[in-house]
């Protein structure tokens, strides 16, 4: 028996959605993203993307960081500060929370809303890396404070933002913000212990 036009039902003639069997490769893909970002929450692209602007913010604290020098060594310091070494094993993971975080709202905005997003990300990211350059380069533990209150308040708006958007990317980015709070809690008490540092 033949088939017509007129036999294929009109949904499947008028249906952008429909597809033949020779496009059986390009519905094998989009199923496989389809089930990727269901499982991860996020575009590979966006998450390539974010990881980038989160690791040049990590690198460059990283170099600025420097625990071993002799001014830092001669601070004063609370008793319940954690060793050097420990900074990096939660800083680590963290960092990677912030870009799955950030990348799930990016692939959830549009327009204006995604890069105003963005816009906020980079700025967080500004402060996270200007906090070791104020604290280790510029050895001022009050300019640190002063920024890394900043860096707070950003904190607490990127998660803002975030969980309006999405629960699960504002639930991501709270372990960020609690651990900023501590990190200002310490700044906080280096200041005092050391008032003739600037």
């Amino acid at each position: 028996m033949k088939t017509t036009s007129s036999s294929i039902p009109s949904s499947a003639r008028t249906d952008p959605g429909h597809r033949t069997e020779g496009d059986a490769p390009g519905r094998a893909r989009r199923r496989t993203e389809e089930i990727v970002r269901a499982r991860a929450g996020v575009r590979g692209r966006t998450l390539a993307r974010t990881l980038l602007a989160v690791s040049a913010a990590a690198a460059v604290g990283s170099l600025a960081t420097k625990p071993a020098s002799l001014w830092y060594r001669r601070l004063r310091k609370p008793s319940w500060q954690p060793p050097s070494q420990a900074f990096g094993l939660v800083w680590t993971p963290l960092y990677g929370l912030i870009a799955v975080g950030a990348a799930r709202v990016l692939d959830r905005r549009e327009g204006t809303d995604r890069t105003a997003f963005a816009a906020r990300l980079a700025a967080n990211l500004v402060l996270n890396a200007g906090w070791s350059l104020a604290f280790f380069r510029g050895r001022s533990p009050k300019l640190a404070l002063a920024e890394i209150t900043a860096l707070n308040a950003s904190n607490a708006d990127l998660i803002r933002q975030a969980w309006a958007t999405d629960r699960a990317a504002g639930a991501v980015l709270l372990p960020y913000g609690a651990w900023t709070l501590f990190a200002t809690a310490l700044n906080t008490a280096i200041v005092r212990l050391n008032p003739a540092e600037d």
